[in-house]
């Protein structure tokens, strides 16, 4: 009953509006999983009582006694309808009657033949008797000489040894039942007073275990006290993430255009001064190659390239040298392009707006999520954690108030007053058990006597016996006793039917758990009833035990499902109202700089006049190339003035080339890597910009109007999270009360010591002791036989047959 009521505490306490809800919901919801807590382990007391029994030696006679039964019942269990149980408590069904004694047959037939046993027995004894003093029945005092008489008086002893020793090993299987069951009586009192003693350590524990119980509320109170802290790292930063998908992606895209602007200036920084450096150095190479030229010209007009008397090679070098002049030309014309210097104007326009800084702003406005979640939830939180005391109070008020120590108190004093009872009878008990000792010693004793004067009678006729001696000189003595025999089976008889009825109908289906299943049909006891048990204790047949609510308790379980704390809880959680309005992501200065850097004209440069003057080279020929092919034929010139000269004109050319031609090449590549760079930008840029304003747009409604959605689902989680810990702590309670707080095990002992004290000292004793008995009741009949029969053989005779030789 206090079980079910502590149960019912925290089950009212800790039911929240989600439980309800789930009630009414038509879908479940999907509910993340919380941290797992733990509560550690519910301290457990020591019980002593070991419920174990191992007969010894002396069990091969119980199961030797088992066997026989088995033999004589071999019919199963009954069940249901056709409990013997039933029966008795419906005796006008015919049916049931019937199959009660078809069960019982074994034992009516050995019943009824135990009776005819004492029935007969003493009247085929009076019967003898008579016939013998009438000279029948072996009675004639004369003594017959057969040749086999040697023969059959020994065939005789021999029967009557044996039976005697079948009936000797009954008597000592009876008095060692009867000495097990005495031997027994002192394990009896240990196992009584273990198991009282344990239900003393269960009675002084179980409090200790219901007040862990209620402490380790805490563990739950602390794991929700610190989630509610960290509210804005856990519910923000799940909003933050959720809303990230959306949000960084647009960001991302503002920040590159950033990035695209701050290039597109470096790449028109890079154009304009590449221009002008290729500009200035065009003149310079212009002037300085028409110098070289010039001064080419009048050194091939030298006498020794054109008079006839020079040599045929030099003035063939002299024509060749003369005909590649034309080629010493500036190829690229830079002057003819246009400067950038307005679009460079219009994107330094821009970039002062400082674009970068805009963004920055915006992902730290939007990162501070987790801070306005913080600051907005501070009231639920504070309200929350007022909350959470309050519960914590009314537990604990709550467990002073119901009466579990009251009521062990009362119950280890019903303990302590059982215990002395029970000491108090053990003298009497020790004293009945003396009177049963000794009743059943007389029985044995009987027996004993018999057996005695059987191998006194043996003993003495097998040494006494003289052959040669006259029928008409020598002793007598008679074997045989029809006085005990039926007094003995009397007793087998009503032992055999209780312990055999017992051992089959309690002990056997109490081993094999069929017992239970016949305490577990309905309608058993009374038809009337469902369930005996609650029939009996509440009067009401159809209640269901399993997770039954005691009425008593139902005031106190209403008083505390009325408080519902987490339904308050809940509902804060359920009116949360999180504004993210406050998030700017980008500032109309940024959207503005957007727009601006779209109309920066840099998709109006002509980059395909750049391009091919790019293309065309510094030279129209490679002045390098030229230079060596120079040196080469003035090499092949003979020596004097002529090549000197021309050795003087392609030493300039060379020194034209490297500090000319080569940095002009340089400012070109620049050129032209800048030019590519603001074609690719340039290249559907206003789309690109609007592309990212419509981004950044939705990015930014979606968490100005839309994050709603966002903001219940995330709070929903958060509030299963912070529920799922007092979930755990209510399952968990739930399971230490089932599983752990006041164990069964005490109970269980008992029931088993009761099985052992029962079945295995009392029931196997008893029936051991009759089967030693019956065993000897059995063999007495042919003892008598074979007694009467070997007395001819001994005692004296009136008369004999004489034959002369």
């Amino acid at each position: 009953m206090w079980k079910t009521g502590l149960l019912l505490l925290f089950w009212g306490l800790l039911t929240s509006s989600e439980f309800q809800q789930e009630a009414t919901e038509p879908e479940p919801r999907n509910q993340p999983p919380s941290g797992k807590l733990d509560f550690g382990y519910v301290p457990q007391g020591v019980y002593k009582t070991l419920a174990y029994y191992e007969p010894g030696v002396i069990g091969i006679l119980f199961h030797m006694v088992h066997a026989f039964l088995y033999v004589v019942q071999p019919n199963p269990f009954p069940e249901g309808k056709a409990s013997l149980v039933q029966c008795c408590f419906d005796p006008e069904n015919i049916v049931l009657t019937l199959q009660a004694i078809y069960y019982e047959t074994g034992f009516m037939v050995c019943a009824v033949l135990g009776l005819l046993f004492m029935v007969l027995l003493p009247l085929v004894g009076l019967f003898f008797c008579l016939c013998r003093c009438c000279e029948n029945c072996g009675g004639e005092m004369h003594q017959r000489q057969r040749k086999n008489a040697d023969c059959q008086r020994g065939l005789l002893t021999t029967l009557l040894f044996a039976t005697s020793l079948i009936i000797t090993a009954g008597v000592l299987c009876a008095y060692a039942a009867n000495q097990n069951l005495s031997s027994q009586l002192e394990g009896m009192k240990r196992l009584v007073s273990s198991n009282l003693k344990d239900l003393q350590t269960f009675a002084n524990e179980t409090p200790t275990q219901i007040d862990y119980l209620i402490a380790q509320y805490a563990t739950a109170k602390y794991t929700v006290i610190s989630d509610l802290d960290n509210v804005g790292p856990l519910l923000g930063g799940n909003i933050h993430v959720e809303l990230g998908t959306e949000v960084r992606p647009a960001l991302d895209g503002v920040l590159r255009m950033a990035g695209a602007m701050r290039e597109t200036k470096e790449a028109l920084e890079n154009v304009s001064v590449s221009l002008e450096v290729l500009q200035e150095a065009t003149g310079k190479l212009h002037f300085n190659l028409s110098l070289v030229r010039s001064s080419l010209n009048r050194t091939l007009n030298d006498p020794g390239c054109s008079d006839e008397d020079s040599d045929a090679t030099t003035a063939q070098l002299c024509r060749s040298i003369r005909s590649s002049l034309a080629q010493l030309q500036v190829s690229a014309n830079f002057t003819r392009l246009p400067d950038v210097n307005n679009q460079l104007e219009s994107v330094n326009q821009v970039l002062k707006t400082g674009l970068s800084d805009i963004i920055q702003k915006g992902f730290s406005s939007f990162n501070d999520t987790p801070g306005m979640v913080s600051d907005q939830m501070r009231n639920v939180v504070e309200g929350a954690r007022g909350m959470l005391d309050v519960i914590s109070t009314n537990i604990s008020s709550f467990s002073k108030v119901f009466p579990v120590h009251s009521s062990l108190a009362n119950f280890t004093n019903f303990i302590s007053h059982t215990q002395s009872k029970i000491e108090d009878s053990y003298p009497e008990i020790d004293q009945i058990d003396f009177y049963r000792w000794i009743c059943c010693i007389g029985l044995c004793c009987m027996v004993v006597l018999i057996l005695a004067f059987n191998f006194l009678a043996i003993l003495c006729g097998t040494m006494g016996y003289d052959k040669h001696a006259s029928p008409t000189t020598r002793g007598l003595f008679l074997a045989g006793c029809f006085l005990f025999s039926w007094i003995l089976m009397g007793v087998v008889t009503a032992t055999f039917l209780v312990g055999g009825n017992v051992e089959k109908l309690v002990c056997e289906p109490f081993h094999t758990k069929e017992l239970f299943k016949v305490l577990d049909t309905p309608h058993l006891v009374n038809p009337e009833w469902r369930n005996f048990i609650p029939g009996y204790m509440y009067n009401d047949s159809d209640l269901d035990l399993t997770g039954f609510i005691n009425p008593h308790l139902l005031p106190i379980y209403t008083t505390f499902i009325a408080i519902t704390y987490l339904y308050r809880l809940a509902k804060m959680f359920d009116s949360v109202k999180i504004d993210l309005r406050g998030i700017v992501l980008l500032e109309s200065e940024g959207k503005q700089s957007l727009i601006d850097f779209s109309e920066t004209g840099v998709a109006e440069i002509n980059y395909a006049a750049y391009l091919e003057e790019v293309n065309k080279g510094v030279t129209q020929v490679d002045l390098l190339s030229y230079t060596n092919e120079l040196e080469a034929q003035t090499d092949l010139m003979p020596k004097g003035p002529l090549q000197t000269s021309l050795k003087g004109h392609a030493n300039s050319l060379r020194q034209i080339h490297s500090q000319l031609v080569i940095p002009m090449e340089q400012a070109m590549s620049t050129l032209n890597q800048s030019i590519r760079l603001l074609e690719r930008t340039a290249s559907d840029l206003p789309n690109k910009i609007t592309d990212v304003l419509k981004t950044i747009e939705a990015a930014q409604y979606l968490i100005s109007q839309n994050a709603t959605h966002v903001v219940i689902q995330e709070t929903e989680k958060y509030k299963q999270t912070i529920v799922g810990y007092f979930r755990q702590y209510i399952e968990w309670v739930r399971t230490s009360l089932t599983m752990e707080v006041a164990a069964c095990k005490p109970f269980s002992n008992i029931v088993d010591t009761v099985e052992i004290v029962a079945c295995s000292f009392l029931v196997d004793s008893l029936n051991t002791f009759w089967f030693g008995l019956g065993c000897c009741a059995l063999f007495l009949l042919p003892s008598i036989i074979l007694s009467v029969k070997l007395a001819k053989f001994y005692r004296r005779m009136d008369t004999e047959d004489v034959y002369d030789e």
